[in-house]
């Protein structure tokens, strides 16, 4: 089994290699710049590391791999616009560098290209895997319209905000082992348990994300801490604490949401989260979540150690944001 560095430097490889058109250039090239701004690529890696479980030959998932990176992206260029976030991974987010037009446009062609990467697979018979790709997908844009449906509502439950995060965010990772795992051979019943390994990984990782907005350090973040707080974003904290905050603290919180100084915000909420225990109760569930990840990883039928490289990477992953 190849680790996550190898995996990575042969993700990163091919996109230097892979041309994605040319001609208009101002509708290829936010492409190409999106594609080389870089990150962990995560999911990939896991395509890869998923299709390693069951065949080493890896080459075969590369196209599927780099499919799934380029879908993540072109999320990304509309999720910018959708959220008006002028900053991308330290840079100009396409709409902001080009036009909003064009970063709709080239996300569309994004996606396009995405399909037509996921076609190239020849290892296997292409409809199951197209169906996964699509099936997620979907579920994508379900788990992003849900949040933004969320910023309308005050009466957001705990399962309404697992459903969105898995939606949004975890299925990505399910869908990519589950892919990779497909062209590498696997039964349907152990592609089904690496999905909802990763999909249990990806609810963990969001969680320890909210946690970390809150309660981590500047530096650590790479973004300003009390970021959700202070747009009074719907996270598993502020959730909870809707919930279980007490009849008078609750006529506190409210006029705490309604302050204009996002300081002053941050610091109030803290202080409810700090005596309503929030901190402790999101770490509880994130471990829970680990936890199910775990046992659908025990469940798949290839040796033990070929499955330590996806757990020791989820954890490795989870330590670094923590």
């Amino acid at each position: 089994m190849k680790n996550y560095s190898e995996l990575l430097k042969i993700i990163n490889d091919k996109i230097a290699v892979t041309s994605y058109g040319s001609n208009p250039k101002n509708l290829y090239d936010p492409i190409n710049y999106m594609m080389e701004l870089g990150g962990k690529r995560l999911r990939p890696v896991l395509t890869l590391m998923a299709c390693d479980l069951f065949d080493t030959n890896i080459v075969q998932a590369l196209d599927a791999a780099l499919a799934i990176e380029v879908f993540h992206n072109f999320t990304l260029v509309h999720d910018d616009i959708m959220d008006n976030a002028p900053i991308r991974r330290g840079k100009e987010t396409v709409y902001k560098k080009w036009s909003m037009p064009i970063a709709i446009l080239s996300g569309d062609l994004m996606l396009i290209k995405a399909i037509d990467l996921l076609a190239l697979t020849t290892a296997t018979p292409l409809l199951p895997i197209l169906q996964v790709f699509n099936k997620v997908a979907a579920n994508v844009c379900e788990g992003q319209q849900i949040d933004m449906n969320f910023e309308e509502r005050d009466d957001v439950s705990f399962q309404e905000y697992i459903e969105m995060i898995a939606l949004k965010t975890a299925v990505l990772l399910g869908g990519a082992l589950k892919i990779g795992a497909l062209i590498g051979g696997a039964v349907k019943e152990d592609a089904d348990n690496l999905y909802n390994f990763g999909k249990n990984i990806g609810i963990a990782f969001q969680i320890q994300d909210d946690i970390l907005d809150s309660f981590g350090e500047g530096k650590q973040v790479g973004k300003r801490i009390g970021g959700d707080i202070a747009s009074n974003k719907k996270t598993l904290l502020l959730i909870e604490l809707m919930e279980v905050v007490h009849k008078d603290d609750k006529i506190l919180l409210k006029s705490i949401l309604n302050n204009a100084n996002p300081d002053n915000k941050i610091n109030e909420v803290l202080k409810l989260y700090e005596k309503y225990q929030i901190k402790q109760f999101a770490e509880q569930k994130k471990q829970e979540y680990l936890k199910t990840a775990f046992e659908h990883l025990k469940l798949v039928q290839t040796e033990s150690e070929r499955k330590k490289i996806l757990e020791h990477t989820a954890l490795e992953l989870m330590n670094r944001m923590s």
